[in-house]
């Protein structure tokens, strides 16, 4: 089986040319035989390869053998082939206990099927062209091997920043290469320039071992100085490795990171929600306290309060955390807290102290009780009390509408309309969420005011008798007044749309003429005063003149009617004398049939301005006359 040239990975190298000089049989004659061979060729692990031999120029017979020559110089014949025609015909002889084993093709080139750690040998080709004479060559076989996937193993321990020499950090491990990989530590991302000689900054050490395949594995173990800026430091080691052609891979590691023992220089304390950004927490919230050292391990803190300059130890742990349950105002003061820290620097500043201040708000208290009752136009003033820390800050307030800031309302010259509730509100600017109110209700005595809905007639000038009319009476006043009517059918009192104390009575009735006269009248009283008003509906048209002008205008429209009904006939008559005029009794003029009162001769007039029941047209005072 002749494998394919594609395979094999030959380097580029300048071919060996071999010049064989052999004298000929005869003196003075003069043969060579020059051969093809590469010097280096390339392979991975696994791979064929083909190794050629190629004698140059042209001979009828020659004899090819492939030798392999051991480390120590002594040669092993592999295979021969003999040029016999224009075929070379070829075996092996010795495949030295390969698996695969060796095979020769019909080139004359030495096959390895599958390349192997122990194929990394000198390879001798020996041409023998009789009187020509004899050449040989020698090839090497380079074999590459991908390492297994990279592997590190840091130090899980401790490490102090403290010491001052290099200490262990991880070892990085690549197996199963070839040839010998390199290794190249990284911190950040940045390769690290340690030299292979101990020092106490840092340095390395390197281990290659050839295992019992023949393949190549290498240890490298890093060491460093460590410092406090090394505690977030990401650490990883890359392999690099060796392909044919010059060409090379990387294999990096899982990146890791150390556990560091470095003392705390630097503390911090501080309050958590909810603290607002003034520093101020509400009285009866729960407030934490916060610390925290920069040191690693995490360190011992120590929560204390300070009173009369003497430290009352509040609470010692491992979190630096410190909650204050429902503080209240007798709490506020100074905290503090401590690290405690055995390696600290002497002057690493340890503890640190705050200022818990606690906001509360008191209930307010008002100069005057729920409510206050004063009479109309009178005059007051009411004053906020409040008690808190911060400062509070007070406004009034009547139906949101803002009255002025600061403890004291006045009211001066009260009216109606200054009834209602008003407001006192506490807050605190600096202190969110933290106020109070407290309300008065201000009462107005008074006669009662009243108010009136005017009506007006439905027909132009004056109103119908029978219409009815739907009268409104509002009034306020304190204490609430009471609303009557002097007539029948008033409505009992309820509070008005326009709100403001107004309560409203309705009344609807028919217009009569004697209202016309009297008037419709409602009174609002209480025990301050009573108020009238009087609605007057002027002009009332009576029912009866309304009946006369209606059967009047029926009348007119019937005479109207039998007017136009007589011109019609007259019409009918085809324009004979005497129609349209007053008969005259006697017989009808010449050439005129007699009329016939029964109708039977013109039937179709039977019925037209009937006199009488007969359906006729008579004479006398029954009709209007002859036969108009």
């Amino acid at each position: 089986m002749e494998p394919r040239d594609g395979r094999a990975r030959a380097r580029r190298a300048p071919r060996l040319l071999v010049l064989a000089l052999l004298l000929g049989a005869h003196p003075g004659a003069q043969a060579e035989v020059r051969l093809s061979v590469p010097s280096l060729v390339e392979v991975m692990k696994g791979e064929p390869v083909a190794l050629n031999c190629t004698p140059l120029g042209t001979h009828d017979h020659f004899v090819l053998e492939w030798f392999l020559a051991d480390r120590s110089g002594v040669r092993h014949r592999l295979a021969s082939a003999e040029l016999q025609g224009s075929e070379l015909q070829g075996r092996v002889l010795d495949s030295r206990g390969r698996s695969p084993p060796y095979q020769l093709d019909s080139r004359g080139r030495l096959v390895l099927t599958e390349a192997q750690v122990g194929d990394e040998q000198n390879y001798v080709c020996v041409v023998r062209a009789g009187a020509a004479g004899t050449a040989e060559a020698t090839t090497r076989l380079q074999m590459f091997a991908k390492p297994e996937a990279t592997e590190v193993s840091p130090n899980r321990g401790i490490l102090s920043v403290v010491d001052d020499s290099a200490q262990e950090i991880a070892t990085c491990n690549s197996r199963n290469g070839n040839p010998a990989p390199q290794i190249t530590w990284y911190r950040n991302g940045q390769p690290l320039e340690v030299p292979l000689e101990v020092n106490t900054e840092g340095y390395m050490t390197i281990r290659t071992v050839r295992e019992a395949s023949g393949l190549q594995s290498l240890t490298s173990t890093l060491y460093l100085r460590l410092h406090k800026a090394d505690r977030d430091a990401s650490f990883h080691c890359s392999v690099r490795y060796h392909l044919p052609t010059g060409q090379h891979g990387r294999l990096d590691s899982r990146a890791f990171h150390l556990t560091l023992h470095y003392p705390t220089e630097r503390v911090q304390f501080w309050v958590g929600s909810p603290s607002t950004t003034e520093g101020w927490v509400r009285e009866g919230d729960s407030v934490q306290l916060f610390c925290r050292g920069d040191g690693s391990p995490s360190p011992e803190y120590t929560f204390f309060r300070l009173q009369d300059k003497q430290e009352d130890v509040l609470k010692t742990n491992l979190e630096g955390n410190l909650t204050l349950e429902g503080v209240q105002r007798g709490q506020s003061g100074t905290y503090g807290c401590r690290v405690e820290d055995y390696d600290a620097a002497d002057d690493a500043e340890l503890s640190k102290t705050l200022e818990l201040r606690v906001a509360y708000l008191d209930p307010l208290e008002l100069s005057t009780g729920e409510e206050l009752s004063l009479h109309l136009g009178n005059s007051t003033a009411v004053n906020c009390s409040v008690q808190g820390l911060p400062t509070p800050a007070l406004r009034w307030t009547k139906d949101s509408v803002p009255l002025g800031t600061g403890p004291t309302l006045s009211l001066s010259s009260i009216t109606f309309d200054s009834a209602g509730t008003y407001i006192c509100e506490a807050s605190m600017p600096t202190v969110p969420l933290l106020s109070r109110t407290q309300s008065f209700r201000l009462l107005v005595q008074g006669p009662p005011q009243l108010r009136a809905e005017e009506t007006q007639p439905k027909t132009e000038g004056s109103w119908m008798e029978g219409e009815e009319v739907r009268l409104v009476c509002s009034a306020r006043g304190y204490p609430e007044p009471k609303l009557s009517w002097n007539q029948l059918g008033g409505s009992p009192a309820e509070p008005a749309l326009q709100g403001q104390g107004w309560v409203s009575s309705s009344l609807t009735l028919k217009v009569t003429s004697a209202l016309s006269q009297d008037g419709v009248s409602c009174e609002a009283s209480n025990p301050h005063g009573k108020k009238q008003h009087v609605f007057h509906f002027g002009s009332v048209t009576p029912q009866t003149a309304q009946a006369g002008v209606a059967v009047m205008a029926v009348a007119v429209s019937v005479g109207l009617l039998l007017l136009v009904v007589a011109a019609f006939y007259c019409m009918r008559r085809k324009g004979r004398p005497g129609c349209c005029r007053r008969g005259e009794k006697g017989t009808p003029p010449a050439g005129e049939p007699e009329l016939s009162h029964s109708g039977s001769e013109r039937p179709e007039q039977t019925g037209l301005l009937m006199g009488g029941p007969s359906g006729g047209a008579r004479h006398g005072s029954g009709g209007f006359g002859d036969e108009c």
